[in-house]
């Protein structure tokens, strides 16, 4: 595997905080820029392989420190085989009088992705078996591809069709199908442990806007908030071409991927509708039940869906052989949008509030991972007295509320080493950032002991002594 790298991918010290990012977060703003970033990304031919994908991830590297990695065409992955590189310079269907009917240069979605070169002349008849429409909404032009079968062949909208003469007509395609290389991107933003989130979009769809871009420049978004802040984990951030790129990237990191503790793919995040999250294929990983809790305690409304092998590149991660904790976060699923894969997903369809409601979502849920600590109540046998401590006051800028008493009590009770503030969160009904504070409290006057995570072994609750060890669930 050959590698182009774009910079460096670690990241200086930062006291920078989860929750000082979020706190600091403009999600308008981020929505906003989002959209403009999508708007440059939109005119871009992009397929699996090819100079399009390549000029997608330049544009990425101008905001991420990015590494460009690829993979030779033949090289085997698994039960795949990376394509051909497949480019392409223009095309277009001409009428007798050599105007273009049909023009790759108004619409990239004219040409079937990947389509072979062709140079003839055909009839009307010969023609349309070649051509493809929607008639159910004869104004949008489909997306189509051909990947892995040599063809060819023309998008347009059902009512171009129809005002389609008969007559001879020219056809032109101007692309290769030659030996090159598949291409994916990388951001690694380090952090205090080499445990990783993966963060997953696809990038190798044209001009579509829900389905592809809005996934991208939310990633690219995410991991510019994350840049700078102090971390628990390491967040690997992929921008690969659907299927076979998470193939890929899975073939050549074989040997890394038990990192991966928890995984996002994200698209279809810009669209209006209200949030999905589809569940990894183990169903309670620490991702499934930390969406779950953002997705109730946000003012969306949302769907929680099990796991299935169809749909993004969660079914690469989540298949049997590696079972990563990797779930998927839309809004309106592909299946229930008509835009879905037509010239209907572009700039107006997906808009910066919706992107900005994404960011603010995902944000608060990798927080709550962030956070998501255990603890051994050093004083378990009753209630220890917390007036003496000044705990009651410590909460809340000193106010002393109900609820934040209420946040101290549970946390003691069920710091056993069996339980995790996400534990108490989704049990007490109490705030996450609240819990928060009250086991921050808790640890400064000697009450509690964190859990420090391993991979093998559950917290040890016996006592102030020694480290105690927690096993995340």
């Amino acid at each position: 595997m050959a590698g182009r790298p774009g910079g460096p991918t670690g990241r200086v010290s930062s006291t920078v905080s989860i929750r000082d990012v979020i706190a600091s977060a403009v999600p308008a703003e981020a929505g906003t820029a989002m959209h403009e970033l999508m708007t440059e990304l939109y005119p871009v031919c992009r397929s699996i392989t090819g100079d399009g994908y390549r000029t997608t991830m330049a544009i990425l590297a101008k905001h991420l420190d990015l590494d460009i990695r690829e993979v030779p065409s033949g090289t085997q992955v698994f039960d795949w085989t990376i394509p051909r590189e497949w480019n392409i310079r223009d095309a277009y269907v001409a009428n007798s009088r050599g105007e273009r009917v049909i023009d790759f240069r108004a619409s990239n979605l004219h040409v079937v992705s990947y389509s072979v070169p062709v140079d003839a002349r055909m009839s009307l008849t010969e023609l349309r078996k070649h051509l493809h429409t929607m008639p159910e909404h004869p104004d949008w032009i489909p997306y189509r591809t051909s990947y892995y079968a040599d063809d060819w062949g023309f998008c347009l909208s059902h009512r171009q069709l129809e005002a389609l003469p008969e007559g001879s007509y020219h056809v032109v395609i101007d692309s290769s199908l030659t030996s090159g290389q598949l291409a994916w991107g990388e951001c690694l933003i380090e952090g205090a442990s080499s445990d990783e989130v993966l963060v997953s979009a696809h990038a190798c769809h044209p001009s579509l806007c829900n389905d592809n871009l809005s996934g991208v420049v939310l990633a690219t978004f995410l991991a510019k908030a994350l840049a700078g802040a102090s971390l628990r984990y390491s967040y690997r951030f992929l921008f690969v071409p659907g299927t076979i790129g998470a193939i890929a990237w899975l073939a050549h990191n074989e040997d890394k991927v038990d990192r991966v503790k928890a995984g996002l793919v994200l698209t279809c995040v810009g669209d209006g509708g209200g949030f999905t999250y589809k569940r990894s294929r183990r169903g309670d990983a620490e991702v499934d039940r930390v969406m779950a809790y953002a997705l109730a305690t946000s003012d969306h409304p949302y769907e929680l869906v099990d796991f299935s092998p169809y749909g993004y590149d969660e079914r690469q991660y989540c298949s049997p052989g590696f079972n990563l904790p990797v779930g998927s976060l839309n809004r309106t699923p592909y299946t229930r949008f008509p835009e879905y894969h037509t010239s209907a997903d572009d700039l107006d369809f997906v808009r910066p509030e919706h992107l900005a409601g994404s960011y603010a979502l995902t944000l608060s849920a990798l927080r709550v991972l962030e956070e998501n600590d255990a603890f051994v109540n050093l004083n378990p046998k009753c209630e220890p007295q917390l007036g003496r401590r000044g705990l009651y006051g410590s909460l809340g800028g000193g106010k002393e509320t109900a609820q934040s008493q209420l946040a101290l009590l549970w946390v003691l009770n069920l710091s056993d080493g069996e339980h995790s503030l996400l534990d108490v969160a989704e049990r007490s009904g109490l705030p996450f950032e609240l819990l928060v504070d009250a086991a921050n409290a808790l640890l400064d006057v000697g009450l509690l002991a964190r859990c420090e995570m391993e991979s093998d072994a559950a917290c040890d609750p016996a006592g102030p002594g020694g480290t105690h060890r927690w096993r995340k669930r």
